[in-house]
């Protein structure tokens, strides 16, 4: 992928919060230029089974061509496509309390989520 050129599928099937996009532009500020934007991925984890998963989106590291694109302003958020059916209508925020502050997604989707929050199960 070494001439990596940006032709992913552009979906608008995820939002995201303005909290959440100034909270993703504020991080990626300070990234190296192989930072593209933020990857969203599901991995199976916790009592419920899934947990999302946000990591930097690097160039030749973990972004392909079949990753979904969603675009906001210039803010690039590339999506696993085989996690891309649990996040269907879902919006992404940013949390804030006291104790804790992180991303977390409002999904329609969602069977489930476990007691402390860490994972969810969706509808089969």
């Amino acid at each position: 992928m070494s001439n990596f050129d940006i032709t992913n599928p552009v979906i608008d099937y995820l939002k995201i919060s303005d909290d959440a996009l100034l909270q993703v532009k504020n991080l990626l500020k300070n990234k190296k230029d192989n930072c593209l934007g933020i990857r969203v991925s599901v991995r199976t984890r916790g009592c419920s089974g899934l947990s999302y998963a946000i990591e930097y989106a690097v160039k030749d590291k973990n972004i392909t061509k079949f990753d979904d694109l969603a675009k906001f302003d210039d803010t690039l958020i590339f999506i696993d496509p085989k996690v891309s059916m649990f996040l269907i209508g879902s919006e992404m925020i940013y949390k804030e309390s006291d104790l804790e502050s992180g991303f977390d997604f409002v999904n329609p989707n969602e069977k489930a989520r476990c007691g402390c929050g860490e994972s969810f199960s969706v509808n089969s």
